[in-house]
């Protein structure tokens, strides 16, 4: 397959992970352009904000024309995302085809389905039955026959649930951290005693980023940098030594609507709440061999991600 020789470096979405790792490449020396819909937001220094569609052809081609690397950090609404993300794919994956560079995805643990438990290697067998999952998997097959058939050099980063600065939208985010923060309720889904991996979206951003500089890792799934398991008790109880209070903690055993999470989310995550019925350990040290890294620790995350809600909510008040 032909590659385009230019380095620069295009981010498509502009979600915590897709922020974030514009900022990281930036920071890493490379010229950056991040594409999202509304092509508004923060300004980061060496980041070209670019307005693009690219669940159509024509704006996947216009979003990363000139790229050497592209890293699609695209997601939407979770009742949108059987429909929409096979749309996606096919419009990002033909316009990376088409303009010879590499391709870099952003993916999720869903594939492998419930595990009972059992640790998620690289290696685990991909037997989800959720519509979220078996869409997930199918997509990642067609990435992977790509490479294969050498249309295109495509590469897979995986991440267990986001946890840190900027991360709103996730099991341990705005359903946690302000009223840790604030002494309201603090939401937890299912059993907390459960090992539940997190992983750091600054260290998805760098491990992003590696894979995006390492040509030699394409062709395969990588688990991206990610700490130790821990149960949410142990996580709350972490939350609640750095705010030196006791969280009022409201758990849901099964899903419903509650606090940030209307009915339309929760309608659609509910085929997904098995993650929260049984462990969900992620090894990533596969990554952190071939790359000689570590994962962020839980309490450097915790001390950064309070750091950064305490921010947000004197900005609301």
């Amino acid at each position: 397959m032909a590659h385009t020789e230019t380095n620069l470096h295009v981010v498509l979405g502009s979600g915590p992970a897709g922020t974030a790792l514009a900022t990281e490449l930036a920071r890493r020396g490379h010229p950056v352009r991040l594409v999202d819909r509304s092509g508004t937001g923060a300004a980061t220094a060496g980041v070209d904000r670019v307005r693009g569609d690219v669940s159509t052809p024509e704006g996947a081609a216009a979003a990363i024309h000139g790229a050497g690397v592209v890293y699609h950090c695209v997601n939407v609404a979770y009742q949108l995302q059987v429909e929409v993300m096979p749309r996606v794919q096919r419009a990002v994956l033909g316009a990376v085809e088409a303009e010879g560079a590499r391709l870099v995805v952003l993916d999720t643990l869903y594939p492998y389905g419930e595990t009972h438990g059992e640790v998620m290697t690289e290696e685990t067998p991909w037997r989800a039955t959720s519509d979220k999952g078996r869409m997930r998997a199918e997509l990642d097959e067609i990435y992977l026959t790509a490479h294969r058939e050498e249309r295109a050099s495509v590469v897979l980063g995986r991440s267990a649930d986001f946890v840190g600065p900027g991360v709103l939208n996730s099991t341990l985010g705005a359903a946690v951290f302000p009223g840790a923060l604030t002494g309201g309720e603090v939401l937890t889904l299912g059993d907390i005693d459960l090992p539940h991996s997190y992983t750091d979206i600054r260290a998805v951003a760098a491990g992003l980023a590696t894979l995006g500089e390492s040509p030699h890792a394409d062709g395969r799934v990588w688990h991206l940098p990610t700490a130790p398991a821990r149960t949410t008790r142990e996580v709350l109880a972490m939350i609640e030594d750095r705010v030196g209070r006791a969280l009022k903690v409201v758990t849901l055993d099964a899903p419903r609507p509650f606090g940030p999470f209307d009915e339309v989310f929760m309608g659609a995550y509910a085929e997904m709440f098995y993650q929260h019925t049984e462990p969900q350990i992620m090894d990533s040290g596969a990554f952190e061999a071939a790359f000689r890294t570590a994962p962020v620790a839980l309490d450097d995350t915790l001390d950064a991600t309070l750091a950064w809600y305490r921010g947000l909510l004197a900005e609301q008040a």
